[in-house]
């Protein structure tokens, strides 16, 4: 690879971000081939101890202007700490608000009026190579901003937020036009309701067992449900897990009525903090039309399960600048997350995945081969 080291910026310092910084310290010295809690070890060549944040920015007088290390466990952050994380040298930058902060957001914390810096600068200085985005939902102008300072700056970007960038083709050809990578859009967390989901309506279309109804209710107690009691703001969110649900169904199925499905957040119950319930129902037919249905009943801390896949899509955005690879990254967007610009079986995805890394590899050590795409990293 062309350097070791991956530097990443953060927009958006809440417990996501809280959990994927605590995961970089947690897992930095691991070097065997499997590790509990990790989707992979080593990745086209780097582990998760080759990633460091260089640069934050955040609205929360909490903390801008904090090392980082201190700012990720500021209220209203509310996550599991599982690793100590000692002082990164990285002080949060002041942002811009914009759409930013919702209704039921403003007042939570108080808002910094420290002078908002350049952020393209800012990323040219720090050396970022990639910028991930934990913007709340229904930031539809705050994303755009963040696009457009990610192609100004030459900035990979992995968009972990409901607000379309990459599967719109509009904004993907920007991407593709400037040669950056940019995988997205909203994460699919390692092991949550989305992808359980997924997987169970995937199993019913290859057993043969229409699914006629279903529905997902999601409740939790971090800023992101509180920021969602907001509706008006859901209509992303709702339309991103619905689409990488339902996308699993065979065609036939009645899932594709409107009243079929209802899948989205719920309500918000502040004593459950960061951890997220999910309750998952599916009726469908099996032989000679005999009715059955399915309960499931999920619960599991939001942000770490978001982490957990972010560390692959950041190295996924960085081995596509290794290898000038621009655009929306295909395999990894399908794998990483709910609405990419074409939806794929996870099986699928993940071997694409594979692929991807593999031809870009192919295209590092080869030079000549750099004017080529790899054929599974575009749309």
């Amino acid at each position: 690879m062309s350097t070791r080291t991956i530097n990443v910026a953060i927009v958006g310092v809440g417990n996501c971000a809280s959990s994927f910084v605590q995961g970089l310290e947690y897992y930095k010295y691991c070097a065997d081939e499997h590790i509990p809690g990790l989707i992979n070890t080593d990745l086209g060549g780097y582990r998760i101890g080759d990633i460091r944040v260089v640069a934050a920015f955040d609205v929360n007088a909490n903390k801008v202007g904090r090392d980082l290390s201190r700012a990720i466990f500021s209220a209203p952050n509310n996550t599991t700490k599982f690793a100590d994380v000692p002082e990164v040298g990285v002080r949060v930058c002041n942002s811009r608000r914009m759409d930013g902060i919702g209704e039921y957001i403003d007042g939570v914390f108080p808002l910094s009026d420290a002078e908002i810096p350049d952020p393209i600068q800012v990323l040219r200085d720090s050396g970022a190579d990639v910028l991930v985005n934990y913007l709340p939902v229904g930031s539809q102008r705050a994303v755009e901003y963040w696009a457009q300072v990610c192609l100004d700056a030459g900035v990979a970007m992995v968009n972990c937020m409901p607000v379309f960038i990459a599967s719109d083709r509009a904004w993907e050809q920007k991407f593709s036009k400037a040669g950056i990578p940019i995988v997205g859009d909203d994460i699919k967390s390692q092991f949550g309701a989305t992808i359980l989901h997924r997987a169970l309506i995937k199993l019913m279309a290859d057993r043969g067992m229409p699914v006629d109804t279903t529905y997902q209710l999601n409740f939790g107690g971090n800023t992101d449900f509180q920021n969602m009691l907001e509706r008006k703001r859901l209509a992303s969110k709702k339309l991103s897990k619905t689409r990488a649900v339902t996308s699993q169904a065979d065609r036939d199925q009645s899932l594709s009525h409107d009243d079929a499905t209802h899948i989205g957040p719920s309500d918000y119950v502040p004593h459950l903090k960061d951890n997220k319930i999910a309750q998952i129902h599916l009726e469908g037919r099996h032989f000679g039309d005999v009715p059955m249905n399915v309960e499931v009943r999920l619960s599991v801390e939001d942000s770490p399960n978001s982490a957990g896949v972010v560390v692959d899509a950041v190295r996924c955005a960085k081995i596509a600048l290794d290898a000038r690879v621009g655009g929306a990254l295909l395999a990894p967007s399908a794998y990483y997350m709910k609405s990419p610009i074409r939806q794929m079986e996870d099986s699928v995805a993940r071997d694409g995945v594979l692929r991807f890394v593999h031809e870009c590899q192919e295209m590092i050590s080869s030079p000549s081969l750099s004017v080529m795409q790899p054929t599974v990293s575009r749309a």
